[in-house]
């Protein structure tokens, strides 16, 4: 099985939903144990890697692919 590549600052999609309704949570903090930020009610839970590992579902959007869009954006404007 292939392991879901992640990093600080990308929204990701959980298996189970926050309790205010939406299942879009926003990494805030990496190490042993990861902090995720709920992007609905922005509360944010300390949840162990093992147990984010297992309850990640699929990467949303990545940090990385934005600042790329934005970075994009920026040279056609400056033309």
């Amino acid at each position: 099985m292939e392991r879901k590549v992640f990093q600080l600052g990308d929204v990701v999609q959980m298996k189970k939903q926050h309790p205010c309704g939406t299942n879009e949570m926003e990494i805030i903090r990496m190490g042993m144990d990861i902090r995720i930020k709920c992007v609905g009610c922005k509360h944010s839970v300390l949840v162990p890697r093992a147990k984010f590992e297992k309850n990640l579902k699929k990467v949303l959007r990545s940090k990385e692919e934005a600042e790329q869009q934005l970075n994009g954006l920026d040279e056609q404007t400056d033309e």
